[in-house]
């Protein structure tokens, strides 16, 4: 029964699976994580040889561990050319979003304010997204190993990057910032069946063996990064992956890509690679169709 407490393979506050509001209490304090070091970039990065870039998102990356000392989020002054890259990408995606995005993504970056002009701040959309779905934004210096990542997801809470891409390619980033957080993920936790589908991935991640960690990877490379979903007779777009790359976005609509529709089975078994685009993409039929058949999931754990 989803009433059972969650048994957590490590010492942290339980969570009630049938509990869709976690209050501050019931959060765990934040551990020392392991982050790939900030400094240490792949030669292949756009900024791997622009020092000025990688002390600022050093700096940017103190203000985040600085949240797992006081638990406030703490606003980024971003520059005028940093508020550029933003302008730039954002402006890119705005009219894909018109005919390639969910409704309800759509719905929900009007909701949350965002304007194509400026970087949103995590603590404004950390209120709204509180106000909305009970969920929250936790800012962290970098990518995480996946268990702790997911796992985050079981207190309703996101770990989120603030720093953003290099300058000499806007349109991309081989790793996650502030783009594709904000414009890909943040917005779609204002819709509670998706904000509680994530909580199960969290729940799932906590309890999982090895082999139940890979399948939830999957799970999530497939719907909250690269999901498309039916809508009015349409495909639209619904994950982070998608929204937040032009080129990512304009591909999964093209003659190269299989879209088929969603099997559970058959995507938690599919391996994927992170530096191709994507040849097989999957489509829901509803938020509340991949939340319940989720759910289902994490029971047999």
């Amino acid at each position: 029964m989803l009433t059972e407490t969650l048994s957590a393979t490590i010492d942290e506050p339980a969570v009630t699976l049938d509990n869709f509001r976690v209050a501050d209490e019931d959060l765990p304090e934040f551990r020392d994580m392991k982050f790939e070091d900030i400094n240490q970039l792949d030669l292949d990065h756009p900024g791997a040889s622009d020092e000025e870039y990688r002390e600022r998102r050093n700096y940017i990356a103190g203000l985040a561990k600085k949240f797992r000392d006081t638990g406030e989020i703490t606003d980024v002054d971003y520059t005028d050319e940093e508020q550029g890259i933003w302008r730039k990408v954002a402006g890119q995606l705005e009219e894909l979003h018109q005919r390639r995005a969910s409704q309800f993504y759509l719905d929900a970056k009007r909701d949350l304010g965002f304007s194509n002009d400026r970087i949103p701040q995590l603590s404004e959309m950390n209120c709204r997204l509180k106000e909305l779905t009970g969920f929250r934004l936790a800012p962290i210096e970098g990518l995480v190993e996946t268990r702790a990542f997911l796992s985050w997801l079981s207190f309703r809470t996101m770990l989120s990057t603030q720093y953003i891409r290099h300058h000499s390619k806007p349109e991309y980033t081989p790793e996650p910032d502030i783009v594709h957080e904000a414009i890909g993920h943040i917005p779609t936790f204002t819709n509670k069946n998706f904000a509680d589908y994530s909580q199960f991935i969290g729940h799932g991640a906590r309890i999982a063996n090895d082999r139940q960690l890979e399948e939830l990877g999957r799970l999530y490379w497939f719907t909250v990064e690269f999901g498309l979903k039916e809508e009015d007779g349409e495909i639209k777009a619904y994950g982070a992956g998608l929204l937040s790359s032009v080129g990512e976005l304009e591909h999964a609509f093209g003659n190269e890509v299989e879209r088929r529709p969603f099997d559970f089975e058959e995507v938690i078994n599919h391996d994927f690679t992170y530096s191709d685009l994507q040849p097989v993409l999957y489509v829901i039929p509803s938020y509340s169709y991949l939340k319940d058949v989720t759910r289902k999931y994490i029971e047999s754990f």
